[in-house]
């Protein structure tokens, strides 16, 4: 078959034409045709071995892609979680991880939308436990998943919405999708002084962290308390597009009432995944076919996976593979 090839780690995936096919060995398994897979960070993380749910992965030559588009044999289109790589002609999942697409949904939206509602819902309906009436900060959410979030977190009922990013123009087309305040993060100074007068005026519920890094540590300075009453927050970092690591200081935690939370493989209960599959995949996707969620997106061919591997795609848009 057809497939994006990792032959070793942190090198580029290759295009194959003849590698094997994947062979089920297990009753809860079946092997699909594939119409379309997109390229996530959370791929290219895993293909380079620096994702922790590769630790102990060996050295195998292995197709590459998490999740996508396929076909059962009757002919039904779904969204699947791959247990073989899904940036291939044919790939192996399990029958209890398949959504089947409503009717009108194209192959690339549906490919591109399910691991950034997981990558914002499970973050702000189960780590942070929102409440419709919140204040919520997206930190990075010029991004294709920071786009998502913004518009989940105005269907959830979000009061107001803060987006920061480094680009002017990528933020104000934010207001668009349900952003109420922006804040750019080019001049620290600027940015933290911004961000203690918003938090003054409309204290911050939830903080939705896609960066982690420098942006972190300013964000969470900002909070710092001066021995008052304070506000309760929620930091839930998903991301770390920045810098995986960060100085805290004990008095921030110590003047502040805030609860720092992860959101991410791992983190998520069973009974949050399976609603994630049952109910809130399904609604993403009819909100997307009902134009009530703007869905950006680029498609390439499987042959030139190689040469738009590392590509940034502009706009905050999410490169898909068209098999």
């Amino acid at each position: 078959m057809k497939a994006a090839v990792m032959f070793e780690r942190g090198e580029m995936p290759q295009y194959v034409e003849n590698f094997p096919d994947p062979i089920v060995n297990k009753e809860d398994q079946i092997l699909i045709s594939v119409k379309a897979s997109a390229i996530k960070h959370l791929d290219k993380s895993r293909a380079s071995g620096r994702h922790y749910s590769t630790q102990s992965d060996i050295g195998l030559a292995k197709v590459i892609g998490g999740d996508g588009v396929g076909l059962l044999p009757d002919g039904t289109r779904f969204f699947a979680l791959g247990v073989t790589g899904m940036i291939a002609e044919k790939a192996i999942v399990e029958k209890s991880r398949i959504i089947k697409l409503p009717e009108g949904i194209d192959d690339v939206t549906a490919a591109a939308l399910p691991n950034a509602v997981a990558g914002s819902a499970m973050a702000l309906r189960f780590r942070a436990a929102m409440k419709a009436g919140e204040t919520v900060l997206i930190n990075g959410a010029t991004g294709f998943t920071g786009k998502i979030a913004v518009q989940i977190a105005k269907h959830y009922g979000a009061k107001k919405i803060i987006v920061t990013g480094r680009n002017e123009q990528s933020l104000q087309s934010l207001k668009e999708l349900g952003a109420d305040e922006l804040l750019l993060t080019t001049n620290d100074e600027a940015f933290a002084a911004k961000l203690k007068e918003i938090h003054q005026s409309t204290p911050i519920d939830i903080i939705i962290d896609y960066l982690w890094g420098h942006t972190a540590e300013l964000i969470l300075e900002a909070l710092k308390g001066n021995g008052a009453f304070t506000h309760r927050t929620r930091f839930v970092s998903i991301g770390s597009i920045t810098g995986d690591k960060i100085q805290l200081s004990s008095e921030i935690l110590r003047s502040v009432d805030l609860q720092i939370l992860g959101s991410g493989l791992g983190s998520w209960t069973k009974p949050a995944m399976q609603q994630l599959f049952k109910e809130i995949i399904p609604e993403m996707f009819q909100l997307a076919l009902d134009n009530k969620l703007k869905v950006d997106t680029e498609s390439i061919g499987l042959p030139d996976i190689e040469k738009l591997w590392d590509a940034e795609v502009a706009n905050g848009k999410r490169w898909v593979v068209v098999i």
